[in-house]
């Protein structure tokens, strides 16, 4: 029995309506220009860098939070670029493609 029939047999009268059923992924501003994935070394340590979106900063703050949490790796929002630890390139590239953007390869 999952958690549905149990919420059913506890709350009978109730009924789920369509909104409460779908849960959403944000949607993003998907922009014309492909944004840049590149590779850099900074203090000796690999780091994947993305930018060139034009959109809202919350967007992208809210995209650098996905990524993120994908890896699994540490990274922060600096000066309109996501900075990811570790070269991630192939990774973050499959996964913006997945939610529609067009993604640019620089540097190797």
């Amino acid at each position: 029995m999952d958690l549905q029939d149990q919420l059913k047999n506890l709350f009978p009268d109730h009924e789920v309506s369509e909104t409460e059923e779908k849960i959403s992924e944000p949607e993003f501003w998907l922009q014309e220009d492909p944004l840049i994935c590149k590779y850099e070394k900074r203090k000796g340590k690999a780091t994947t860098i993305i930018e060139g979106y034009t959109g809202a900063t919350s967007d992208f703050k809210q995209l650098a939070k996905e990524i993120k949490q994908l890896l699994g790796v540490g990274g922060s929002f600096k000066n309109e670029q996501i900075i990811i630890q570790g070269d991630y390139r192939d990774k973050i590239m499959e996964f913006l493609k997945d939610k529609g953007f067009k993604v640019k390869r620089v540097g190797g």
